[in-house]
């Protein structure tokens, strides 16, 4: 059940009984910040007052006496200008609790307009290892799967696999030309990923030769044109202080506002041409790839060349193709293992690929792409810049494969609404995609970019090995892993030898604790923020991290395997009404109260599709229990009528705290 939602409603028909549309005001109604003032707050009686020229006090009392509270709140109160201050009462919020206890669903209730989402997201490029930035985009899909499918909706999560393209044109090329052939057969995924490195190291190298020179004019001519600027800066200084009027202010405000711009674009300048030189330096100074360079200066060519014949059923190349992908997916389905990550659907672009020509000439009949400068592009309203969806070589664009899977989804699945999963660097790739979509018959369907941010290291820039190259995922997990199992063994030793974990215990400890870090680690920032990684900080024993609420889960069950308490007789006694719940201290209410805001957390998740939200609301609840479990015994109660209360919190806690953490994709360990 949703209190909140409940108020809203209640106030709702009140606003309206008053000739008031209520929509705009009822998102006033929130959680109260302090709670002398209740449990919730109702602030709109200011702005209502404004509109009905009306004192607001007048207005909070004109609604408070159209309001159906008695059933579950206690008298309003109207406080200061006109807040409506509610409180709930404490023998509803007990029997509520008390029923939740007794659902599966935790009082969690099923929509009952269900939507059918397509979720599109993790989507690597099965060519190369998955690297850290594929975290964000598996783990947010993956939760908000797991929670829309939870509140009832019908979900469809499909992986865009990127198993087609120049990626292949590269291994292809690396494979006819550098392959070790023991390595190979030894550990194919590695040999493969490894000729793809070194193939795109080349082209990125004599792409970056071809640009050198114009790039180092680029940064003498950013350079001089700031050295003219600056003298302009020192010139307008100079007649500001002897004049001092309006004008010379303005002249001079304007002169450093051009040398800051300038300043800019010396740095960008800078920036492009000393990327280009680490390119260069990265080949020139290892002697065995520069060696293996020498001579391939058409590779960039080359490489298009057998991409080309891939995509238009070159046998040799489709074979070669159709003995990489196995090997490719085996190497991603092992991280999916490794992070508990299921897909209903993982069809790559090369399923699409025979659907790009009719879809190209239908676009082209619609009159929306045309041709420019030999390829064929999409002009669409508001778009200054056309889609590409075919080169000028007859190759499409994975902004066409996009286009076709689109068709693909609407006529297989019916959907409501399509989620895309990815990072906020393509966001004008999904504008153009969704303005492209109003020519492909979509009808209704939402279509949503759930964009993400960057990951980062402690240096504030984008995480990446000490070579410079982008983390493997696979190493992230596996690290995690290994600091987690230190924690565990450090924590294990501890114990009296009796509870001590067996090896076997400890490494499952271990991979749950350490994968969940990883995991809580990403979904407990705002989607939209970059947010800098580190171990220590994922793997502490306190603050909103996974460890912390595994750490409060176990502990819960601690208290049940230390007391000998038979869960299931609690709650049947509970269930059946043999035992009724009362809250008599404040904590206890507290510890309640947050109890049954699972539902509007979940809700607060889907509304924009932040899963932070019920991490949020994990860590508020842990906080609680906390507070809770130091100010009320639980197995030395008072008297066994206080310990079953008690017990019965401490279960719906560890329930609520398991299933939220299942939501976000995080098991949990039953001792710790």
């Amino acid at each position: 059940m949703n209190i909140q939602s409940m108020i809203a409603e209640r106030f709702g028909a009140a606003l309206t009984a008053m000739g008031v549309e209520p929509a705009e005001y009822l998102d006033m109604i929130r959680p109260s910040q302090d709670p002398k003032f209740g449990d919730f707050q109702a602030n709109f009686a200011m702005p209502l007052g404004k509109k009905l020229g009306k004192a607001p006090r007048d207005v909070a009392a004109d609604v408070v006496e159209r309001l159906e509270y008695a059933d579950f709140l206690e008298t309003p109160e109207i406080a200061g200008p006109g807040f409506i201050n509610l409180r709930v009462k404490t023998d509803w919020l007990a029997r509520l609790t008390q029923s939740e206890s007794a659902d599966d669903r935790l009082g969690v209730e099923e929509v009952t307009k269900p939507r059918r989402y397509v979720l599109d997201y993790s989507a690597p490029n099965v060519a190369k290892p998955l690297h850290v930035g594929h975290i964000r985009s598996t783990m947010i899909g993956n939760a908000l799967a797991h929670i829309l499918k939870f509140l009832g909706h019908r979900v469809v999560s499909d992986n865009h696999l990127g198993d087609w393209g120049t990626q292949f044109g590269m291994i292809i090329y690396g494979y006819r030309n550098f392959l070790d052939e023991v390595a190979y057969k030894e550990k194919p995924v590695e040999e493969l990923a490894r000729l793809y490195r070194l193939v795109r190291q080349l082209v990125d190298y004599y792409a970056a030769k071809g640009q050198e020179s114009k790039l180092s004019d680029a940064v003498v001519e950013a350079s001089n044109r700031l050295d003219a600027q600056k003298a302009v800066c020192a010139d307008a200084q100079a007649r500001d202080a002897a004049e001092k009027t309006k004008e010379s202010k303005d002249a001079l405000k304007k002169a450093n506002k051009e040398r800051e711009r300038l300043s800019k674009a010396l740095e960008s300048a800078r920036e492009q041409y000393d990327g280009a030189r680490s390119k260069i330096d990265g080949v020139e100074k290892d002697p065995e790839v520069f060696a293996l360079a020498k001579g391939r200066e058409s590779i960039g060519q080359d490489v298009l060349n057998e991409t080309s014949k891939l995509h238009h059923g070159n046998d040799a190349n489709c074979s070669l193709w159709r003995q990489f992908i196995p090997q490719c997916m085996k190497d991603v389905e092992r991280i999916y293992w490794a992070l508990n990550v299921k897909f209903d659907v993982q069809l790559g672009e090369s399923f699409y690929n025979d659907r790009l020509p009719g879809l190209v000439e239908r676009l082209k009949k619609q009159g929306v792409a045309r041709e420019t400068e030999g390829a064929i592009g999409l002009f669409l309203p508001n778009q200054e810049i056309p889609m590409l969806i075919q080169k000028s070589d007859g190759a499409y664009l994975y902004a066409t494969t996009d286009l076709a899977t689109l068709e693909y989804r609407r006529d297989t699945f019916q959907p409501d609404a399509i989620l895309y999963v990815v990072d906020f660097r393509q966001s004008l790739h999904f504008e153009q995609l969704f303005e492209a979509a109003k020519y492909l018959d979509m009808g209704n369907v939402e279509l949503k970019h759930v964009k993400f941010g960057t990951v980062l290291g402690e240096d504030g820039k984008p995480f990446k090995t000490r070579a410079g190259k982008a983390v493997e995922l696979r190493s992230l997990i596996v690290e995690a892993r290994e600091r987690a199992y230190e924690i565990v063994s450090a924590n294990d030793a501890a114990r009296p030898e009796s509870e001590r974990f067996t090896e076997e215990e400890k490494i499952e400890t271990a991979r749950r604790v350490g994968v969940g870090a990883l995991v809580y680690a990403d979904l407990s920032q705002n989607r939209e923020s970059d947010y800098v990684f580190s171990y220590e900080k994922m793997l502490a024993m306190n603050g909103n991290t996974a460890t912390y609420m595994q750490y409060a889960y176990a502990r819960v069950r601690s208290i049940f395997a230390k007391g000998g308490i038979d869960v299931d007789a609690l709650r049947r006694e509970f269930a059946d009404g043999t035992r009724v719940l009362t809250l008599d201290e404040p904590e206890e209410r507290a510890l309640a109260f947050e109890l049954v805001k699972f539902q509007n957390a979940l809700e607060n998740v889907v509304r924009d599709y932040r899963p932070n939200f019920l991490t949020a609301y994990l860590y508020e609840l842990a906080n609680k229990y906390s507070s809770f479990f130091e100010k009320c015994p639980v197995l030395k109660a008072e008297d066994e009528t206080v310990r079953m209360n008690r017990l019965l919190l401490c279960d719906l806690t560890a329930r609520t705290i398991a299933k939220g953490l299942e939501l976000l994709g995080i098991q949990t360990v039953e001792r710790m």
